[in-house]
């Protein structure tokens, strides 16, 4: 055996199914992808900034991301060396681990949630305390009993994946103030931009307490979900020791250029979000009328209580073009995840929804 023996019992991370992979299969002209919490928009404003780039290619980017990290700072009001970018919020994870975590650390993820804290938790040999959901909602008390003098990181993540649900301010701030202040409590605010207004202010958070890390990302409400960018805010000393073990050039030149876009016009990002709290309204009322039970979301997505097995009814769509995201890997077998799509897209799944449940 060439590998460490204890990469044998990690299950890798399965994506929600390509839309071309399901044309080819399935020999289908249309499909529409509601399983992996993408916009459903092109950011085809972009296509000048994207395209600039084309005859820089040939070069590495500036692996600083310095005007990227220059502007951010500036809208977040923090400095830039606080800033570390990654290729995709994903990347962050795995560096902190790799930065913070030696034999013996243990780390607390909730359960069901986000599965690429475990799984990296794994790769990078940390002891895991899972923590169940209550109620399809983070029990931030029994997080603070699973704590002690090993834990290095809790992940929590806000708004969460799969359930949509979110900690509000108040309940944020008075779990800080019940845990160590070594520990570090990593806050992923991937759906930051979905997320209502009392909402942790979790910048002010990190200034009062350190040993904080937040990440956030382009891929949901920027619409960049396929340049992979993403990034954290954190403390110069954390900051410092991730950006000194990642890898150089990590964020493509294109990746940089459209973010930096993406920024300077919060026009399109607005009109994301404010199209997909319409949307979701349309799926509560018309789940509601089919008799299904739901969480409210903090996301741009909606958690689906099927009150049976959702295998079948996976096939079924995915046979008229719609793919959903089935949770059996997250231990929710008779639950299911359905992104907001265009207005047609959430159209044809609540129709070909009711056709299954006429069966």
């Amino acid at each position: 055996m060439i590998y460490r023996d204890d990469l044998k019992n990690i299950k890798p991370y399965q994506p929600g199914k390509p839309i071309e992979e399901v044309k080819r299969e399935l020999r289908l002209k249309k499909v529409y992808k509601l399983a992996s919490n993408e916009s459903p928009f092109s950011p085809k404003y972009l296509k000048k900034a994207l395209l600039a780039e084309l005859e820089n290619i040939n070069r590495y980017p500036e692996s600083s991301c310095f005007y990227l990290r220059k502007v951010l700072a500036k809208e977040l009001k923090v400095k830039p060396e606080t800033l570390v970018f990654g290729n995709g919020s994903d990347e962050i994870i795995a560096l902190s681990l790799r930065a913070l975590i030696s034999e013996g650390d243990e780390v607390i993820v909730s359960y069901p949630s986000f599965l690429i804290y475990e799984i990296q938790a794994k790769i990078h040999g940390a002891k895991i305390k899972k923590v169940p959901l209550r109620n399809l909602k983070y029990s931030l008390d029994d997080i603070a009993k699973k704590i002690n003098k090993r834990t290095k990181i809790i992940f929590i993540a806000n708004p969460d994946n799969p359930t949509g649900s979110y900690l509000n301010s108040s309940q944020v701030r008075n779990f800080l103030k019940k845990i160590p202040k070594s520990i570090v409590v990593f806050l992923d605010e991937a759906y930051f931009e979905f997320a209502p207004k009392d909402f942790p202010k979790s910048l002010k958070l990190l200034k009062e307490r350190g040993n904080i890390i937040i990440t956030r990302t382009f891929s949901k409400a920027y619409s960049l979900a396929g340049l992979r960018i993403g990034y954290a805010i954190t403390t110069k000393e954390i900051a410092t020791i991730l950006n000194t073990i990642r890898e150089p050039f990590n964020i493509n030149r294109i990746a940089q250029s459209c973010a930096l876009t993406a920024l300077k016009n919060k026009k399109f990002m607005r009109a994301v979000v404010a199209f997909t709290n319409n949307e979701k309204n349309y799926f509560y009322n018309q789940l509601s009328g089919l008799g299904l039970s739901f969480k409210e979301s903090a996301t741009n997505f909606v958690l689906v209580d099927f009150k049976k097995n959702t295998a079948n009814l996976f096939k079924f769509l995915l046979k008229k073009g719609v793919i959903i995201r089935t949770l059996a890997g997250w231990g929710l077998p008779n639950y299911f995840r359905v992104t907001v799509g265009l207005a047609k897209e959430n159209k044809s799944f609540i129709e070909y929804l009711k056709q299954y449940l006429k069966k």
